[in-house]
């Protein structure tokens, strides 16, 4: 299904495989009324300048149960960061745009002007949900980079703003549907030029017959000074200088699938 507003085309793919069913809707960036009113409501004195409020990667189980990844929810997480990371790198970036101080010193006190969110997913469900727990086990990536015939794959940006042209502050989700397991990538990449770079991702894997998924969220982040030895245009390019980023924080855990109601047995509860 796919509709065209204003040039842009507008598409929602649902994919189905086993009990799961796989949705990814993408469309235009809220209108500004829309994004004042949500500003509002959630206590911030602006929010991205391309906010896709109705994208959504929707993962469900026919039983209820599942995860999404929308823009709303994500936005809700930022400021749960340490303060100390953020006022640290504000206190920097004003310094070296001195020309941008005031409006900075102004925002800063207020919110997260880099909008980072340590957003890993929403759950779905209300009787059934999947149980989340600590765990030392971890996602095979080596396994995932064998060679398996992709069935579905879908990117959809969630909001994006690039900083009043002081850098970039961005989250994505991907999806690869394998025909033994699903992979989904949520980044979330912040550049502040001539400051910092800082990458959040949620790694969420299922493997077909497992009665559980694994959800892996990293943080990773260094001042740009200590990156000059490598080319600059690796700054832009989330994929490359991921690879060279400080690992600060990660964190495993287990998504268990809940277990199935039956639902043919009598019931002996009086009608």
């Amino acid at each position: 299904m796919s509709t065209t507003t204003h040039g842009f085309k507008s598409s929602k793919q649902d994919f189905t495989f086993g009990p799961w069913r796989v949705t990814a809707a993408k469309t235009h960036i809220m209108k500004s009324k829309d994004i004042e009113r949500l500003a509002e409501e959630m206590h911030m004195p602006s929010l991205p300048e391309m906010l896709f409020g109705d994208n959504v990667l929707r993962i469900q189980h026919t039983d209820g149960f599942g995860i999404e990844f929308n823009a709303v929810d994500a936005l809700k997480r930022v400021n749960n960061m340490q303060d100390t990371v953020k006022v640290a790198c504000a206190q920097e970036w004003q310094e070296s745009r001195s020309d941008f101080e005031e409006h900075a010193k102004e925002v800063v006190k207020r919110y997260d002007w880099t909008y980072t969110t340590d957003y890993r997913g929403t759950l779905l469900g209300e009787d059934l949900q999947l149980k989340v727990s600590p765990t030392t086990e971890r996602i095979d990536l080596e396994k995932l980079k064998a060679r398996e015939q992709i069935m579905f794959f879908e990117d959809v940006l969630l909001f994006e703003d690039e900083l009043h042209d002081h850098g970039v502050s961005m989250i994505s989700v991907k999806i690869r549907v394998m025909p033994s397991s699903f992979f989904v990538l949520l980044r979330f990449f912040l550049r502040v030029d001539g400051v910092l770079i800082r990458i959040n991702d949620t790694r969420l894997y299922h493997q077909a017959g497992q009665n559980y998924m694994l959800r892996e969220f990293s943080t990773r982040e260094n001042q740009v000074s200590a990156l000059q030895h490598l080319p600059p245009a690796l700054y832009t390019d989330p994929n490359e200088i991921a690879q060279h980023l400080s690992l600060k924080l990660t964190q495993c855990e287990k998504l268990e699938l809940p277990e199935h109601k039956p639902t043919s047995e009598p019931s002996n509860t009086p009608q």
